[in-house]
This record gives C-alpha cells, structure tokens and sequence, in this order.
C-alpha cells in the first residue's frame, strides 16, 4: 500500500509541473493590458492642478523598456520629450499612438500565429483592453464609430474559431474574415489618431525572425492532452504491477 500511495504522490507531482510548465508564460488577467492601465494612471496625474510630472513620468518608466522593446525608440522618446518639456497634452497624444500601436502589434502577432487558438484570443482580449482606454475619444467623436469598432473586434473573435474540448462546440476559423476586421480597426484608428503607418518599430519580425509572442498551453486542443494521459496510463500499470507484485508475495 505505501508503494502504490507514493506512486500516487508521483503522479500528481508529475501532474504539476506539466501545469507549471504549460503556463509558465501569463498574460495576467486578459481583460487588462499594462500599458493601457499606465496610460489611464498617467492621465489622472495630468489632470490635477498642478499636474504631476514627475509622478507621471515614474509610471512611464514602468513599462518604458518593454514599450522600446516592441514598438521602437521613437515612439517611446516622444513621451519623454513631451514630459520633459511639461507639455500634458503632448504626453497624452504620445501615449494614445502608442496604444494605437499596441493595438497594430497585438493583431499582427495574432495573424501570425492564427492556428494557436488560446494564445490568439489572449492576445485579441489584451488588444481590446488597449481600445478600451481609446474608446472615450472615439465616442466623444463619433459614438457609431465606437460601435463599429466593438463590432469589429467581436468579428475578429468569431473569426478565431473554436477547437472545442474534444471536439465539443468546435468552430472552424477564417484567417480572411480576421484579417478583413483588423484592417478595417487599423485603419480606422489610424484616421483618427492621424498615425501614417502603424507598423514601425519592431513588432513585426524581420524576414528569418521568429515572432516573440509569448505560448503556452491550451487544453481546450486535444493533442495537449496526451501527455497527461500518457502519465497517468504509466501511473496505473505501476500501481497495477505493484500490487500484484505484492499479493504474489503474501501467497507466497
């Protein structure tokens, strides 16, 4: 008996670390995006009277490594000048092409890797979290254009598909009718925002480069399932073997 319980206790150590493994990439919670919560804190510092600057820029310097990283040096010394400068009007218009940005890289990364269902809705919750923090403009300008671009975001999920658990509510997904809502959310953002082209910094792999979106795994897909399988088949034969092994020697 004390075989098969510590065969047991393996079991489920094994169990755990396939889990740690699986996530060992997080997004957090995705209906958040960090640099959307870092400009909505910068905002709140900009509008007491005096505003805070320096405060404004200790939460800029959060994420401003990570925000040089993806989207380049540009846009993130554009937030810097402005604040140097005090001018909380520059810094806002900075930080918003830099969530339109953020937006672009999200939906590009999701073209990208389209066949990893978990990962690619992830990163479509995280996009529009990041349109959350816009959307106040766009209604303050045009409140049909904020309904059409929720329309176009919940176009794009539909376009992602289902795989279903076990095949169970699966739906197939339709990289056109993606790319299609993402076109039509680019160029409406970059209207609005006047930003000629959303695509500048590095948030789209060069030729040879592998996109650095993070993966991890989804057990809605079958095929992540087998190891866990394997594991506990492996488990039962053990025990199996170890209690037979067992009675053989008492009869004995």
């Amino acid at each position: 008996m004390k075989q098969a319980i510590l065969i047991i206790v393996i079991f489920f150590v094994l169990l755990g670390s396939y889990q740690q493994v699986s996530h060992a990439y997080t997004y957090g919670d995705p209906n958040e995006e960090l640099i959307a919560e870092v400009y909505k804190a910068m905002d709140a510092q900009l509008n007491v009277d005096p505003p805070n600057f320096t405060e404004a820029e200790t939460i800029y310097l959060t994420v401003k490594e990570d925000i040089e990283l993806h989207m380049g040096i540009e846009p993130s010394q554009a937030v810097m000048d402005a604040l140097e400068a005090e001018d909380s009007e520059a810094v806002m218009t900075a930080l918003e092409n830099i969530l339109v940005l953020n937006i672009a890289r999200r939906l590009e990364y999701i073209e990208q890797g389209f066949d990893d269902y978990a990962t690619t809705k992830l990163l479509l919750a995280k996009g529009l979290a990041t349109y959350d923090a816009l959307s106040p403009i766009i209604i303050e300008n045009d409140k049909q254009l904020d309904d059409q671009m929720r329309q176009e975001f919940n176009l794009a999920l539909d376009a992602l598909g289902n795989p279903g658990l076990f095949g169970v509510g699966e739906k197939e997904s339709d990289i056109d009718a993606f790319v299609n809502s993402k076109e039509k959310i680019l160029n409406i953002l970059s209207e609005q925002f006047q930003l000629e082209n959303v695509e500048v910094g590095h948030f789209v792999p060069e030729e040879g480069q592998v996109s650095q979106a993070p993966k991890f795994v989804d057990l809605n897909n079958i095929k992540n399932w087998i190891p866990i399988i394997i594991i506990f088949i492996v488990i039962i034969l053990i025990v199996v073997y170890a209690l037979k092994k067992r009675n053989r020697g008492s009869s004995v």
